[in-house]
């Protein structure tokens, strides 16, 4: 089991980094939105504050490094990259999927990042449908004890356990098993998809579940279907893979969805976010945090200063937007009426 996970974990890095995992035609639909400028924006640039608050932890930045890797040597270095480079520019850091931590004995300094990261909010990652795999309260309670995670999210990822090899799909019940760990651990859990987004009835039912922050990881970027077609041994599941590289509900459609159906939920906008124009965007729309995976996965297998300029870019791009449309504030561009359908 150990080093079935270790070598998965492995290939998903390489496949990613080095081969075709978004569709042809889906995207984040951001590029339907644009803001109106403002020409006379009656700020000052050096005055704008990206600041802000994401449930009861202040942020520098509402940038986020979403969940991708863990349980490899590889990851090792990847992870600590990314939490050097969160904590000197105030990124909240989301870890990989922490169930290799408790099922391997090797790598599992790749998860424990916090001496990295002493003061930005760290949020652990567990497949959701592990409750139906012997997963529970316990073991969530022991990956937030290991970790010193501040919030655990929980991944919804269906598609991709049925391609995946000896995946885990019994998705039955799970509503239920996440209310009563809303009810339970003593940290905030949230929930996120990989890739394929969510729906505002899905987000709903989750939020009055207890759930304290959707991620709605939408189509756009990368889709785990094609990472798990370049893995399949089985010639079925590698042809029913390229029939679902183009699934899954738009990232800017996601984050309008879910706001439709709640209101105040916090919500974390990923999948297929690429600049920080398009983190103005999707705050625009109602976004609380923007997550950004694969576009920073290669200068994170290179240091953190690659990382870190990478950050600075993001952060000049969002304020050179908020500059643009005359707002100093993230709750200002959040109400921000400039942003238009086009």
């Amino acid at each position: 089991m150990a080093n079935s996970i270790e070598q998965r974990k492995s290939e998903h890095i390489q496949i990613t980094l080095n081969e075709k995992v978004t569709g042809e035609s889906i995207s984040t639909g951001l590029e339907s939105f644009t803001f109106i400028h403002n020409a006379l924006p009656e700020i000052a640039f050096d005055e704008i504050s990206i600041e802000t608050t994401f449930l009861d932890f202040a942020c520098k930045t509402p940038f986020l490094i979403s969940s991708m890797t863990g349980g490899t040597a590889l990851a090792e270095t990847i992870n600590r990259n990314l939490a050097v480079a969160a904590e000197e520019r105030g990124w909240a850091l989301a870890l990989g999927s922490t169930r290799a931590l408790l099922d391997s004995d090797g790598h599992a300094d790749s998860f424990l990042m916090r001496k990295y990261a002493p003061s930005v909010p760290i949020i652990a990652n567990l497949g959701a449908v592990q409750f139906n795999y012997g997963y529970g309260v316990e073991e969530c309670r022991k990956i937030i004890e290991m970790t010193d995670a501040d919030m655990l999210v929980l991944h919804l990822n269906s598609i991709q356990e049925v391609i995946q090899e000896k995946g885990d799909t019994n998705f039955k019940g799970l509503l239920q098993k996440i209310e009563q760990l809303c009810n339970t651990l003593e940290v905030p859990i949230g929930v996120k998809e990989v890739g394929w987004g969510i729906d505002g009835e899905t987000a709903k039912k989750l939020y009055e579940a207890g759930v304290a922050f959707i991620d709605v990881a939408g189509a756009g970027g990368t889709s785990w279907s094609q990472v798990e077609k370049f893995r399949a041994k089985d010639p079925i599941l590698r042809a029913a893979a390229e029939a679902f590289s183009e699934w899954g509900i738009p990232t800017a459609e996601s984050i309008r969805l879910v706001r439709e159906k709640v209101d105040n939920c916090p919500l974390i906008a990923s999948g297929g976010m690429q600049t920080g124009l398009d983190g103005a965007k999707t705050i625009a729309l109602g976004a609380d945090l923007v997550g950004f995976g694969r576009s920073i996965l290669k200068e994170a297998t290179q240091s953190p200063e690659d990382v870190l300029e990478v950050m600075q870019i993001r952060e000049m791009e969002l304020r050179m937007a908020m500059f643009g449309i005359g707002v100093q504030t993230i709750p200002e561009l959040k109400d921000s009426p400039r942003l238009q359908e086009r």
